[in-house]
């Protein structure tokens, strides 16, 4: 499945002769939208296979969401273990896993942040038996290659962006780009410890780093799902502009730093750059 490309016509881009254009991702599927396919693509297969997947995520991941959806359609069981506590009544993200057939586990925080050592892991085999792991934001290396088909999707575009919670989608993305091409991944979370991350994923995907790219941290607006009255207005401006809502976790973060980097002119008079709607 692939996606259409729109071009945006945006002043603040266009004052500085940078062309902007949307892949609009969140379009490829109502229930799998974007790098949540793209992800999910190459690790259908030892899905079926195992019969169960268990995987990871916060109160809103657009994961859970998205790997519950494919255990309905695709024909597996679903385990979606949760950061944090439960709250009831569940919120829409969580309410819709359960819908879709997902069981619902829940770790402290502290146990989540060991969520993949093997103490934690087995005592999850222990109880609920055989599973298809699947680490937090499906990202590893069957996601990479998935993503990597995203880069080969979009020749021609000088800085192709996406935002980052995981790393995965820009770790395929870069791997998947034209050696005269480049790849900027947005955080969203505060830290600055992405990079790592996008390199360990590269390397144990293709045995080393792929492709030219690099992380931006300036733009998480305060960490993981935080929002400002700076995000908001932003949002609400990007709507009454160009007709699309922007999702405040991930792509209003990644449009406000593209649009930033194009009105400090970090990007070469004459650019073509293409940001991805990951929906």
């Amino acid at each position: 499945m692939t996606s259409p490309v729109v071009e945006l016509a945006d002043d603040r881009a266009a004052r500085r002769g940078v062309r902007l254009f949307l892949k609009r991702d969140d379009l490829i599927h109502p229930e799998l939208p974007g790098n949540k396919w793209r992800k999910l693509k190459h690790n259908l297969g030892p899905a079926r296979e195992h019969g169960t997947v268990l995987t990871f995520g916060g109160a809103y991941s657009n994961h859970i969401r998205a790997t519950a959806a494919a255990g309905r359609i695709f024909g597996f069981a679903t385990i979606g273990v949760i950061r944090g506590e439960e709250h009831l009544p569940l919120n829409d993200t969580l309410a819709y896993a359960e819908r879709m057939g997902m069981r619902l586990a829940y770790l402290d925080r502290a146990a989540y942040r060991r969520k993949h050592e093997p103490d934690v892991v087995a005592a999850l085999r222990e109880r609920w038996g055989p599973f298809y792991l699947l680490p937090e934001g499906g990202s590893n290396a069957a996601a990479v290659r998935g993503c990597a088909e995203l880069g080969a999707e979009v020749p021609g575009y000088d800085v192709v962006c996406c935002p980052c919670g995981t790393g995965g989608t820009l770790a395929g993305l870069a791997a998947g780009l034209a050696p005269d091409q480049r790849a900027l991944g947005f955080s969203v979370l505060k830290g600055g410890f992405l990079h790592a991350e996008v390199e360990r994923l590269q390397c144990e995907t293709y045995g080393g780093r792929r492709g030219a790219w690099r992380v931006e941290d300036g733009f998480h607006f305060g960490g993981y799902a935080r929002r400002t009255r700076e995000l908001d207005a932003f949002i609400a401006d990007f709507a009454e502009r160009h007709g699309v809502v922007l999702d405040r976790v991930y792509t209003a973060k990644m449009m406000s730093g593209v649009l930033a980097l194009a009105e400090r002119g970090a990007f070469p008079e004459g650019a073509r750059v293409l940001a991805v709607i990951t929906g």
